[in-house]
């Protein structure tokens, strides 16, 4: 117990690792529960303890398949019924957050709809890292504790001592995470423009700055396909870059990804735990957030600030 109420963290089935890493932290037992199947698919998670006037926090991230955010939905409903006195969603990677607008006639706006599932669920607040859009948390109407890879990233990239170091953007939706990085680290900084036609598929790249000489580090919220950040990386190459990192906070790597990174000119990419993944590529490092996301659970238990857990 770190506050008033005592305090319990559950795991739903696609992080239990991240969540038993974070128990640690905290100095706490993983909490016990189940899922219960049906023939047909349907499945029903469960707390196998008393959950009665606690504070809940559920860990899960909600990438694909579907049935992560389903069941994180279905604990926190759960949770709310087994009278829990608050129930927080500790979600590492948000979901969906790429539909985070209206960019074309008759879509749908799923980071939007996810918000407002969640608040339906019966969610009182929720701890997460890095959106795709800063703005998504507009989109809920309880507290969002947004935290930032720049926690884990940028002291790796300090240590690396780089001269000549170039900070870089994929696309220009990432200028500003760029940008804030340049500034804390004191680089230059180039941005890659972006074409694209459907989703997952670049039409065209060109590169803004220069890069001939320099050590660049490519900053990223996500990396799914790898197709932008390989493309970047080979064109960045060609024009003279003395050497090429990436960083990425969720690393989705669908399809063959890791393939293509392992392929590729980019000499090493440096992403968290938030989604696990089968890594098969020695150039691919992995960083844990467990510890920041236990201090965050740390702060918000006894309202502290959570600023102090910020690099900048």
């Amino acid at each position: 117990m770190f506050g008033k109420a005592p305090i319990k963290l559950f795991s739903c089935r696609g992080s239990q690792h991240l969540a038993g890493m974070i128990a640690d932290k905290l100095g706490i037992e993983l909490g016990k529960s189940s899922v219960n199947e049906f023939s047909d698919g349907e499945f029903q998670p469960c707390f196998d303890e008393s959950v009665r006037g606690c504070m809940v926090f559920i860990v899960q991230s909600t990438n694909p398949p579907a049935e992560n955010l389903l069941e994180l939905l279905l604990m926190i409903d759960a949770a709310k019924r087994a009278s829990a006195y608050k129930v927080i969603a500790v979600i590492p990677y948000y979901g969906f957050a790429r539909q985070d607008r209206k960019d074309r006639p008759r879509v749908s706006i799923g980071s939007k709809l996810t918000a407002d599932l969640l608040s339906t669920a019966g969610v009182d607040r929720v701890i997460t890292m890095d959106l795709h859009a800063d703005q998504i948390q507009g989109f809920f109407n309880v507290p969002v504790d947004h935290l930032f890879g720049s926690s884990i990233f940028a002291p790796y990239i300090e240590k690396l001592h780089l001269p000549n170091l170039t900070v870089s953007a994929p696309d220009m939706g990432g200028s500003k995470r760029a940008n804030a990085y340049s500034r804390y680290l004191q680089s230059e900084m180039v941005l890659c423009y972006k074409l694209r036609k459907k989703p997952n598929v670049v039409e065209e790249m060109s590169i803004i700055g220069e890069v001939e000489g320099r050590n660049i580090v490519i900053i990223d919220d996500m990396v799914d396909t790898a197709g932008t950040l390989v493309l970047a990386a080979t064109m960045m190459k060609e024009r003279g870059a003395e050497s090429i990192r990436a960083f990425a906070t969720h690393p989705i790597l669908s399809g063959n990804a890791v393939e293509r990174i392992h392929e590729s000119v980019i000499e090493e990419l440096v992403v968290s735990d938030s989604v696990p993944f089968k890594n098969t590529s020695d150039k691919i490092k992995v960083l844990s957030i467990a510890d920041i996301f236990a201090k965050t659970i740390q702060a918000v238990t006894m309202n502290l600030s959570i600023s102090t857990n910020f690099v900048f």
